[in-house]
């Protein structure tokens, strides 16, 4: 039998890198149709981009890895391997580009009653984890107080103990902008900013489990939803109920104790809408309206007060959506940041890990 090898190169790929590239292509085309896998396997079909493989093999490797399953009603859908497979795709695409400085395990610059050990020692205080002595320099300080071995004694006040970092929890409300303007003009807006809440989502889950996250869709009026159905978020005809979105998130950060508590607020274009005291929806989409602006204003200061900070991701930069960040911004004592698309989630991230580095009184 004669065997025939081929020329080697370096950009060939393996057996399991072709393997993950088929499944990464399914999620990255799934959140962008909102997870309806029959519509991403028709998409993934009409570009031709499979190679030898036939869409009915397609199917079936899908099945195989568990990522595609028949529902009830004998329609594909995508199970929930496929969807934390979207959250740590999300999480690993954000995180590709950024440095290793600008990673964090919610370290604080205080020192306290962590876990993580700090090169720097201090006195033993009673109390102290025994774990936590510096045996090396304990017994030094011993040995020079008293340098005959027969004659050796402990005490107190040899004892050194390793700093510690103190790590802190974090309760933070995610408010994601489902306006019409999200998707206006062919741009599309929303993908990115599903890709943030789902990467913010595995993060907290895998690297911060004490932590809580909620997650608010606000439109017409604020909505939250599930962690598991933030790949199924969908734009509607709907103005910028802002004022609504930041009262839920700050009703759900009252029932958090102890906690760092934080907005951020994903958006692409300002308020527009409120409920008046009588529950009617009142819309102006034209310039900045005074009612609507200064009532959410309010909020931002209620915020404040109630030690939220509100951190505004602007992935537009009209010049009314400028100007009323800014003054937001200044009312609640928080932060803006004018993010593109391409570096939304890049800018978020760095964000959520850093604010943990700062201590909230």
């Amino acid at each position: 039998m004669q065997i025939q090898y081929s020329r080697w190169r370096d950009d060939s790929e393996t057996a399991e890198q072709q393997l993950q590239r088929l499944l990464g292509l399914f999620t990255y085309v799934l959140i962008q149709l909102n997870a309806d896998a029959e519509e991403t396997l028709d998409m993934i079909d009409q570009l031709n981009i499979l190679g030898d493989m036939t869409m009915d093999e397609y199917i079936e490797l899908l099945k195989a890895q568990g990522m595609l399953k028949d529902n009830e009603n004998g329609k594909l859908e995508p199970t929930q391997k496929a969807l934390k497979k979207i959250r740590s795709d999300a999480l690993n695409e954000i995180f590709r580009n950024l440095k290793k400085s600008d990673m964090g395990l919610h370290e604080t610059p205080y020192n306290g009653s962590g876990v993580e050990r700090l090169p720097e020692t201090r006195d033993y205080v009673f109390g102290d984890q025994s774990s936590n002595i510096d045996i090396t320099q304990t017994m030094s300080n011993a040995l020079l107080r008293e340098s005959e071995l027969d004659r050796f004694n402990l005490h107190e006040d040899d004892i050194k103990v390793y700093e510690t970092e103190h790590l802190t929890n974090c309760a933070t409300v995610l408010m994601i902008d489902i306006s019409h303007s999200m998707i206006l003009y062919g741009e599309d807006r929303i993908t990115p900013a599903k890709q943030v809440a789902l990467a913010l989502t595995e993060l907290i889950t895998t690297k911060f489990p004490k932590d809580k996250l909620e997650v608010i869709l606000f439109g017409d009026e604020a909505r939250r939803v599930d962690k598991g159905d933030i790949p199924f978020i969908q734009v509607g005809p709907f103005h910028t109920n802002t004022r609504d979105g930041l009262r839920m998130a700050r009703q759900l950060l009252k029932r958090t104790k102890g906690m760092n508590k934080q907005i951020f607020m994903i958006t692409d274009g300002k308020p527009s809408a409120m409920f008046e005291d009588n529950g009617r929806l009142y819309k102006n989409s034209f310039g900045l309206d005074p009612r609507i602006i200064n009532k959410t204003l309010d909020e931002a200061v209620a915020c404040r007060r109630e030690g939220i900070t509100i951190s505004t991701f602007m992935i537009a930069r009209n010049q009314y959506l400028v100007n009323f960040i800014e003054e937001l911004t200044r009312a609640n004592n928080g932060r803006a940041f004018f993010s593109g698309l391409d570096n939304l989630g890049e800018t978020i991230f760095v964000d959520y890990i850093n604010n943990r580095k700062k201590k909230f009184r």
